[in-house]
């Protein structure tokens, strides 16, 4: 039997693109379920979504009081997840950008041995992107080249939206520390799973540019995760150095022992 498996979705204002995606994610992994996690969207996405709930038992919705972020909106729904057990839980954007054909290609790398987090990747050899503009390129390739440098997690597409988890993994997280948003919510738990000493891979995927809806990137969203980033390297060279202090001090004392 395969591992039980959610799609966490977040929206917030996705009624236009939310239809079309649900159609195919429920088409691409029938036996694989659906939360949609939405932020009380005034466009009435929400309320579409309950009424989809109510004709398909493989789908379900998270209502939240008002628009908290995609961070917390994702935390929320790796809750609901884990309380009712499920082994597997994706991340999945609204607006069509990632591509629910791709999933069953996402949850199957998650059964090789030691994997805990399988990443949709952008930018590995097989993947690409479709209408998205050079800057919002050029931005990503450059969040991640820096998040690398930074933290060194060993990834190419740090940044990368649509990743599958073991539930195991997050269970091993203390999810109620994540306080990230936007890009640096996916770094975050990307550096997260990696200091945990989880196995990460990448699958290659096409992201295509939302033709639906508009936009939640922001100037702030680019912000935070420049300064979390930085402040997590800051954070990373810090413990390296004291392992080095501490490994000097502990071959000094061990000299001084032998020679006495």
């Amino acid at each position: 039997m395969s591992a039980r498996a959610l799609v966490i979705i977040p929206t917030y204002n996705e009624r236009a693109a939310l239809p079309g995606t649900l159609a195919r994610a429920r088409g691409a992994a029938p036996h694989v379920d659906v939360l949609i996690v939405d932020d009380a969207s005034p466009d009435g996405t929400g309320r579409w979504a309950a009424e989809q709930a109510l004709a398909d038992p493989g789908v379900h919705v998270l209502h939240r009081p008002g628009k908290a972020g995609l961070g917390r909106a994702y935390v929320a729904g790796f809750g609901w997840a884990l309380e009712r057990g499920y082994e597997r839980v994706v991340e999945m954007d609204a607006d069509g950008s990632h591509h629910p054909e791709d999933l069953p290609r996402l949850l199957d790398a998650l059964e090789a041995d030691g994997v805990e987090l399988a990443i949709g990747s952008r930018w590995v050899p097989g993947g690409r992107t479709e209408n998205w503009p050079w800057y919002r390129a050029l931005l990503s390739r450059s969040a991640n080249a820096y998040a690398n440098v930074a933290i060194g997690l060993g990834v190419r597409d740090a940044t990368a939206g649509f990743r599958a988890f073991r539930a195991d993994a997050l269970r091993g997280l203390d999810l109620a520390e994540v306080t990230s948003q936007g890009y640096c919510f996916q770094v975050d738990m990307t550096r997260r799973v990696r200091r945990g000493a989880g196995e990460i891979v990448e699958i290659p995927i096409t992201f295509t540019e939302r033709v639906e809806g508009v936009s939640k990137m922001s100037r702030a969203i680019v912000v935070e995760a420049l300064w979390r980033t930085t402040a997590w390297g800051a954070e990373r060279r810090t413990r390296q150095w004291w392992g080095w202090v501490r490994r000097g001090s502990r071959g000094r004392t061990q000299a001084l022992r032998r020679r006495s």
